[in-house]
């Protein structure tokens, strides 16, 4: 036995055939002093890992993203931090750029449910896809006065936002000028069909991009929303456009319209629209109805200090997207935990549009839920209905 405490306590784990992670146990234990524990612990380090399977060792890689030298890619589950349920690779190139680990995101695996409830028809639409080889697109649209504009922001508003980010890399500004073009572009197929749809045809538009799996931006008009889920948390990335705000009404106003309260209490520009800001609704463009999109950013890089501007898939664990048949019977935060407690997206985007109308909606309703890193990782505690429910289709939730 060597006179030193140090390396007595070495040899008496070698002598014992302790393994390196009961060494390091130990260590972490406070059994030793400060110094007796550092050399343990270097010395469990350095022992080879005993494999939990026969067989030859697998050829390792200097790569981090190829560890194992299998020639497939990381995914996001070996760094840690995603859900153990989800399996996605890492996007190797943003990964390097924003110097964080970034999920990709799966078209796959985005969920979206839209039903038309009591309504004569559904006017709402919704579309996801990808534009280009780095940027998603998802949209919902929730028409009024018929589907025809929907329909038209369905079809095109894809297009336009693709031919503008091959001019423009600022997505807040893409948003911005779509929005306009095809309000413009709908107005123009208006004064020429031969079957034209009523003036007063409109549509809500909530649009995302989300660039390199970590810069999303929202654009909106009307009354459909975005939500971030983060840390179980609702984070909203919209404010409707409804004559409630006064900054809206005071701009209505000052346009040449006015507005006005119906029997329940809401009020309607001109006594017809219950939003400010939509595409299409011709008939009130004097009254100062416009289709510019207030827009939000949610990005990751260098120069950002305020986290609430960051997307963190460590915490972020969906994007959802809904319709006012949702949003007038279901606060943001409830939105939230209904869909934290489904298995997957598309099964949660189904669940939320159901809920909506059990609890009294009487509008379409349609959600699109995206998924990112933490999805399944913040569990909402069991959700309970009340009797107050079946009210609540006339009121507003924030």
């Amino acid at each position: 036995m060597c006179s030193n405490k140090v390396c007595s306590s070495l040899c008496l784990c070698c002598s014992c055939g302790m393994s390196a992670v009961a060494a390091v146990t130990l260590v972490r234990s406070n059994v030793f002093p400060i110094r007796t524990r550092v050399l343990l612990t270097t010395r469990a380090l350095k022992d080879k890992p005993r494999p939990f399977h026969c067989g030859p060792a697998p050829r390792l890689s200097n790569s981090r993203f190829d560890p194992d030298g299998s020639g497939k890619p990381t995914t996001w589950d070996a760094f840690g931090i995603w859900d153990d349920r989800i399996d996605e690779p890492i996007l190797l190139p943003p990964s390097i750029k924003y110097g964080t680990p970034i999920p990709k995101v799966n078209l796959a695996r985005v969920g979206g449910a839209s039903l038309q409830g009591r309504r004569k028809e559904n006017e709402d639409r919704l579309q996801a896809s990808q534009i280009t080889d780095a940027i998603l697109y998802f949209a919902v649209f929730d028409g009024h006065g018929g589907p025809q504009a929907a329909d038209f922001c369905h079809k095109y508003m894809e297009t336009y936002i693709k031919d503008l980010v091959a001019k423009e890399e600022d997505l807040k500004l893409v948003l911005s000028k779509a929005f306009l073009e095809i309000d413009k572009a709908l107005a123009r197929q208006l004064d020429y069909s031969a079957d034209a749809s009523p003036p007063s045809a409109g549509s809500t538009a909530t649009v995302a991009l989300l660039r390199d799996g970590i810069e999303l931006v929202v654009g909106s008009v009307g009354d459909s929303r975005a939500l971030l889920c983060r840390k179980g948390k609702a984070v909203k990335l919209t404010v409707d456009h409804t004559p409630e705000r006064k900054d809206e009404r005071e701009r209505i106003k000052s346009s040449g319209g006015y507005v006005a309260w119906n029997s329940l209490g809401q009020p309607h520009v001109n006594a017809r629209l219950a939003m400010t800001r939509s595409i299409g609704d011709f008939d009130l463009k004097g009254a100062g109805v416009i289709a510019e999109p207030d827009t939000n950013r949610i990005s990751r890089n260098r120069c950002d200090r305020d986290e609430n501007n960051m997307l963190h898939h460590a915490h972020d664990a969906f994007l959802a997207l809904t319709t006012d048949g949702i949003n007038f019977i279901m606060n943001s935060q409830e939105i939230c935990d209904v869909i934290s407690q489904c298995h997957d997206p598309k099964e949660a985007a189904q669940r939320i549009t159901e809920q909506a109308l059990q609890y009294g909606s009487e509008d379409n309703t349609t959600a699109l839920v995206v998924p990112f890193g933490a999805w399944g990782k913040h569990k909402s505690p069991h959700l309970t209905s009340t009797f107050s429910r079946s009210f609540a289709s006339t009121g507003r939730w924030a």
